[in-house]
């Protein structure tokens, strides 16, 4: 009787599993209808609260506008937040999720997973994450008036979003403690990822729906952007898209990406193309890396560091206005003799690397790269080889004597 019992329970536990499961299934899209119409009430109230606040100005309703668009914002993303851990969550795990809600899903967990170490990124990046979601449905509504508002709303708050963001990043670079290569090579890859993500997401939708607040300039730095996003990119494409990249977040991220933090990203990319020309084999593509390098230190030198007021190292200033004052007489030649100013600022940005890579305290290794300069300022009558030689380190080495 006891066998008997316990198998009955046994198959009548099975079986109320299987209705319990159906009518989980049954009530899932019950749910998600439930809460795209929270989301719906919500994004409205949201999106009237963001025109009250935009339209406020400066007269005294400003701040009950501006508290009023915060309140519905914080609804709009509960409810946002709500529809994943209720719908996409209860799908995946009853496994009748959808390619893309599955992926939602893992999404939801890489940004939360920030939560205990990197609270400040956690908090930008849920809040994107969710927009995002919100965006994709809203953009295939096909509800033009909705599409139209929605945009305005998603742009003003990504923006904020986005500088939030880079700031988090900024403060980590400049953080006097954090000596380890490593960790600062991933800041690096973070804020290249996430310049390039604003780029492709949120400026080309503000150039689409013709933003005033996009300048010209910025135009026609995202249209060469846009090359580097068809076929598959090598080393030294890669490195002149970092390049435009900071060129155009020194228009739109001026705050969240200050001048000293710009400085060392791209010291980061004038490393990474110096190792480039050093390890490149072919003489072809050796060349042309080159080239790149040499238009990189023009970049560095005129856009950057011309523009810093302070310098922490008194040196450093004084080094920088000597070799300042010699580039601005060889642009001189530029309109008179325009090979002789290629050929004299060629070689005042070799000796200059030279003699940073020389004095730099650098774990890299560019002794192959001082060589290949060497001999390019041979080529340009820079230096000349004299006719003895000295034997270093078990090697003949000729003797070189710059030209005055």
């Amino acid at each position: 009787m006891e066998e008997k019992s316990l198998r009955i329970t046994g198959t009548d536990k099975t079986f109320f599993n299987k209705i319990t499961k159906t009518l989980t299934k049954m009530l899932i899209p019950t749910k998600i209808g439930i809460n795209g119409m929270l989301i719906s009430i919500k994004r409205n109230n949201l999106l009237k609260a963001f025109e009250g606040y935009k339209n406020s100005g400066e007269n005294y309703n400003q701040k009950e506008a501006e508290a009023k668009y915060d309140t519905a914002y914080e609804s709009y993303l509960e409810a946002l937040d709500k529809y994943v851990m209720d719908s996409i969550y209860k799908k995946v795990k009853n496994d009748t999720a959808s390619e893309f809600e599955k992926e939602a899903l893992s999404k939801y967990y890489e940004v939360t997973s920030l939560k205990e170490n990197e609270f400040v990124e956690y908090k930008h990046r849920k809040q994107k994450y969710l927009l995002e979601l919100d965006n994709d449905g809203v953009q295939l509504s096909a509800k033009e008036k909705l599409i139209e508002r929605y945009n305005q709303f998603y742009v003003s708050k990504m923006d904020v979003l986005y500088k939030g963001i880079l700031k988090n990043y900024s403060i980590k670079l400049a953080d006097t403690m954090n000596t380890y290569e490593t960790s600062k090579e991933w800041i690096y890859t973070k804020i290249f990822h996430t310049l390039e993500e604003y780029i492709q997401n949120i400026l080309a939708l503000k150039i689409r729906i013709g933003n005033d607040n996009v300048a010209k300039d910025v135009k026609k730095e995202y249209e060469n952007y846009e090359t580097y996003t068809v076929g598959k990119l090598d080393t030294k494409d890669n490195i002149e898209k970092n390049v435009l990249l900071l060129s155009i977040s020194r228009k739109l991220f001026t705050h969240s990406l200050p001048l000293i933090v710009a400085i060392q990203c791209y010291e980061k990319v004038l490393k990474d193309a110096r190792v480039l020309v050093q390890d490149t084999k072919i003489a072809t593509k050796r060349e042309r890396a080159y080239s790149m390098l040499i238009n990189l230190f023009e970049d560095y030198h005129v856009k950057l560091l011309s523009t810093k007021v302070y310098w922490e190292n008194p040196k450093d200033r004084e080094e920088f206005k000597t070799f300042w004052n010699q580039y601005k007489e060889i642009c001189k030649l530029k309109e008179t003799n325009f090979i002789e100013y290629v050929r004299q600022k060629e070689v005042l940005f070799i000796k200059n690397d030279i003699k940073k890579i020389q004095e730099g305290n650098t774990k890299t290794d560019y002794s192959k790269l001082i060589t290949y300069y060497k001999r390019k300022l041979i080529d340009y009558g820079a230096l000349r080889e004299l006719k003895n030689a000295y034997i270093s380190e078990g090697k003949y080495t000729k003797k070189l004597k710059e030209v005055a």
